[in-house]
């Protein structure tokens, strides 16, 4: 995640800038990025929050999260307050390497990578955080389809009748096909 790395420095560089000057340098990143305080409440969010999430974030009533639900990767609801932006703050350490989806008011999800990573004052105190949100649903997506394309080569292999055969063809065809028009998105 070499860009995520650097879109985060940018973020906090831009942080660091002078405070009218933060909100546009957030708003120019092509990320959902976001800002909370050392007690979760969402302080900023830039531009692309509002699509990644669906809603417009509440600066000062949304706490530790941007988006309306939360559920780990494996489906499981998620509460707010042990997503991994409070864990962060609570353990005071950074999270990298989980991966969760968020649902949006219209049902929709997108499947994302936080980056939440801890702000500090001059003292070495811990003030609050930032989160970058990497949207991986069309990655993930197109890893889903190159399994189901696979499986239909394997299940061909052991098939005799040629309908069913290039039908499993087809359709493995059919799902690779989409894989590399996902992958040429990202």
């Amino acid at each position: 995640m070499e860009s995520a790395e650097f879109l985060l420095k940018s973020a906090l560089g831009a942080i660091s800038g002078p405070s009218e000057a933060m909100m546009d340098a957030l708003d120019a990143l092509p990320a959902a990025i976001y800002l909370t305080d050392i007690d979760g409440n969402v302080t900023h969010y830039n531009r692309a929050c509002v699509p990644f999430a669906g809603r417009t974030p509440r600066p000062g009533r949304d706490r530790w999260c941007v988006t309306w639900k939360l559920f780990t990767a494996e489906g499981e609801a998620l509460p707010h307050d042990r997503c991994p932006m409070a864990v962060a703050i609570k353990q005071g350490r950074e999270i990298r390497g989980v991966e969760a989806w968020a649902e949006r008011p219209d049902g929709s999800r997108v499947r994302f990578l936080p980056f939440p990573t801890l702000l500090f004052d001059d003292g070495g105190n811990v003030i609050g955080a930032v989160n970058l949100l990497i949207d991986v649903t069309d990655r993930r997506r197109a890893d889903d389809l190159r399994d189901q394309a696979a499986r239909c080569r394997r299940l061909s292999s052991s098939v005799l009748d040629r309908r069913t055969l290039d039908a499993l063809n087809d359709m493995a065809n059919e799902y690779e096909a989409e894989a590399e028009r996902l992958a040429r998105l990202n």
